[in-house]
C-alpha cells in the first residue's frame, strides 16, 4: 500500500475499498485490518469467479446498495484487491463495515 492511502477512501463517486482477501473460510465476515487493508474472510473458493462474487455480494449486502453498483476495479485474480461501491461515502462505508479507514 502506499503511504498517505486509507483502506477505504472518498472518490468522485462513492469510495474505494482496498481489501485483503482470504478464500475458503467457514462464513464471509470483516475480521479487521490487515496491512492497510481491510481484511475479508470469504466462504466461497477462489474457483471461477466464485470469491469475486462473494466479495461483490457481501459489500452490497453490508452497504445497503445495489449489487450493481459495486465492482472490483483491481486485484480480481489475487487476494489484495480495490473495489469501487458508488453511492456510499468512505466514512458511512467504515461504520458499516466496522473498521476505521
Amino acid at each position: 500500500m502506499l503511504p498517505g492511502m486509507a483502506a477505504i477512501e472518498d472518490d468522485p463517486i462513492g469510495c474505494r475499498v482496498l481489501l485483503h482477501v482470504s478464500p475458503r473460510a467457514s462464513r464471509t465476515r470483516v475480521v479487521g485490518l490487515h496491512d492497510g487493508r481491510v481484511k475479508l474472510q470469504v466462504a466461497a473458493p477462489p474457483v471461477d469467479g466464485e470469491a469475486n462474487a462473494e466479495v461483490e455480494r457481501f459489500l452490497a449486502r453490508a452497504l445497503d446498495v445495489p449489487r450493481d453498483r459495486v465492482a472490483i476495479v483491481a486485484g480480481a485474480t489475487g487476494k489484495r484487491k480495490a473495489v469501487r461501491v458508488e453511492g456510499v461515502t468512505a466514512a458511512a462505508a467504515a461504520a458499516a463495515l466496522g473498521v476505521e479507514s
